[in-house]
């Protein structure tokens, strides 16, 4: 008897479209781990409540965006369950329950909630919503019996909470809920051409959905070695955002030629970025195709959600009838 594959299971926000830093950052790794575990990879939108309640109207068009990127970049239905995190009832459920035993300074000592507070200071972020935010994550994994979750090192630490409130609901209970692992991967440095942090914020982005003529309107912005004025000075690729492109876009033999011939001044700015464009639009190409054929047949991705959810409320409603059976609701 071959032992089962260990469960995987991750979400993202629905926020707007995909760039090219979610793509190396998450879709990549996910692409990968689809191939030898059961993935479970969701479309976060209660999350994106925690941000956006004031303007939720655009949820479920960004969600169905995001999809789209998703199936477009290589996440196989037929190797993992795809599905929209509101559309199985029992997220909130398990939610809910969930907050009856975490104790408030937990979620408190979560680092990222007083940065994200800071960093969307635009926003009334004084909701329990957005302070339970790791709790409602800590269900979206107990729901699927998650073993691993692919996360940063940012990320650790609401992880850590999901495994104490397991724990806890344990202890208190008797065993019901499987404890998550987080499963480290490393994210790439993948900064916007302006040499910030990709965002939608800073309109900075290299979506996954550009035409062949906007990825080479923004490449061709792009700020380079700004101690490099004349085509004939030296170059430093360290500090070159188009050069942390090539080494994730380009083989290894063209990073290194890259990288000498800029060193040596025998290889200018301009036709450096020229040459990124075109290697970051045949990366693009087949997406852009997936994308269209999409965009085309709506009705393949409303059959894929419908079977992915399927599958997700399986397994959904199996946890929450052993949750209500150990806390005597059943």
């Amino acid at each position: 008897m071959t032992a089962k594959p260990m469960r995987i299971v991750s979400g993202m926000r629905p926020t707007g479209k995909l760039h090219l830093g979610h793509y190396h950052g998450v879709l990549r790794n996910w692409i990968s781990l689809q191939q030898d575990y059961e993935c479970i990879f969701f479309v976060a939108d209660l999350h994106a409540l925690t941000t956006e309640y004031a303007a939720p109207e655009n949820i479920r068009t960004w969600s169905r965006e995001i999809l789209i990127d998703w199936l477009s970049a290589g996440l196989d239905p037929d190797k993992a369950t795809i599905f929209v995190q509101s559309d199985v009832k029992e997220h909130a459920e398990l939610h809910l329950l969930l907050s009856m035993i975490t104790p408030l300074g937990w979620l408190e000592r979560v680092p990222s909630y007083k940065e994200l507070q800071q960093e969307l200071s635009q926003k009334d972020l004084s909701t329990y919503g957005f302070l339970g935010y790791p709790l409602l994550q800590t269900a979206d994994i107990a729901l699927y019996d998650g073993q691993k979750v692919p996360v940063g090192q940012d990320q650790v630490p609401h992880i850590e909470l999901s495994r104490e409130v397991v724990r806890r609901f344990n202890y208190l209970y008797g065993e019901t809920l499987v404890e998550p692992q987080p499963l480290l991967t490393e994210t790439p440095r993948f900064l916007g051409p302006d040499r910030r942090k990709m965002s939608k914020s800073y309109d900075n982005c290299l979506f996954l959905s550009d035409t062949p003529r906007d990825i080479d309107k923004k490449i061709m912005s792009a700020i380079t070695d700004p101690a490099r004025i004349r085509k004939d000075d030296p170059g430093n690729p360290d500090i070159c955002v188009i050069f942390d492109y090539h080494k994730l876009h380009n083989t290894p033999d063209g990073v290194a030629h890259v990288n000498e011939k800029c060193r040596n001044a025998t290889l200018g700015c301009v036709d450096d970025k020229r040459k990124m464009a075109e290697l970051v639009n045949a990366f693009l190409d087949p997406i852009r195709k997936k994308r269209e054929d999409l965009e085309r047949h709506p009705e393949i991705l409303d059959e894929i959600l419908k079977k992915g959810t399927a599958r997700a409320e399986i397994l959904a409603k199996a946890t929450l009838d052993r949750v209500k059976k150990a806390m005597k609701f059943a």
